[in-house]
């Protein structure tokens, strides 16, 4: 999808594409980690892992864990955390407020649990601004199964042609190709540039201003990369 036609629905993962939570999901890692006797993990270690559900991502991070004690655990810890340590990245209020003035729908296709994900949209007044938010709990399996982004499409009345899923990591071009819509990248969460590339995305941008520009709407500086 290169195209100066907006399309009708945007859907956003979260996590490394909206929102730096990174701190946030390092501490109630580390929470799980110090309840098993483990050193704590720095961010850069963590990182990673983020971005395919929090089974993986204590598999991937808890030597030893049990999932039946450690995601209760991480879910007690983390709903505090995900309010206090996750802030907006760069541009992201700005291009979503755009799209809507644009008359664009806007969503969330996210692997974070759905809770999470509405604890943070409220904390950071945007509770009421995104069309459809879906989370893991909306379909059979995570992303990159495209079954949640369908479901989002379901909701807003959207077709994949019309639609652009926006993500940091390559399970999110997995999941829009599967999807059959158009799937843009930004640089700005878990995986890096070069394995984005690798990734064959339809456009990789530096973060959400640059990708604002190729979008033709207001507030933005530069423009993106095409693949």
């Amino acid at each position: 999808m290169r195209t100066k036609r907006l399309p009708r629905a945007v859907l956003f993962d979260l996590d490394g594409t909206l929102i730096d939570s990174y701190d946030a999901i390092t501490s109630s890692v580390n929470e799980v980690r110090r309840s098993r006797n483990l050193q704590p993990l720095n961010v850069s270690q963590v990182r990673p892992r983020v971005g395919r559900g929090v089974e993986s991502l204590l598999l991937s991070t808890v030597e030893g864990t049990d999932l039946s004690v450690d995601i209760p655990l991480y879910k007690a810890h983390h709903g505090r955390a995900c309010i206090e340590q996750t802030r907006l990245l760069p541009g992201a209020r700005e291009l979503v407020q755009s799209l809507i003035r644009a008359g664009v729908w806007v969503g969330i296709c996210s692997n974070k649990p759905k809770a999470f994900t509405q604890l943070i949209l409220k904390s950071l007044d945007l509770s009421d601004i995104f069309n459809v938010v879906c989370g893991p709990e909306d379909a059979p399996n995570p992303k990159p199964d495209p079954a949640m982004l369908k479901v989002a499409m379901g909701v807003l009345g959207v077709s994949a042609s019309d639609t652009l899923y926006v993500g940091d990591m390559t399970v999110d071009v997995l999941a829009g190709r599967a999807a059959e819509c158009g799937v843009w990248v930004v640089s700005t969460g878990s995986d890096s540039a070069e394995t984005l590339r690798n990734g064959r995305p339809d456009a990789l941008f530096e973060d959400l201003w640059e990708m604002a520009a190729d979008l033709g709407l207001p507030d933005s500086v530069s423009y993106g990369q095409e693949i």
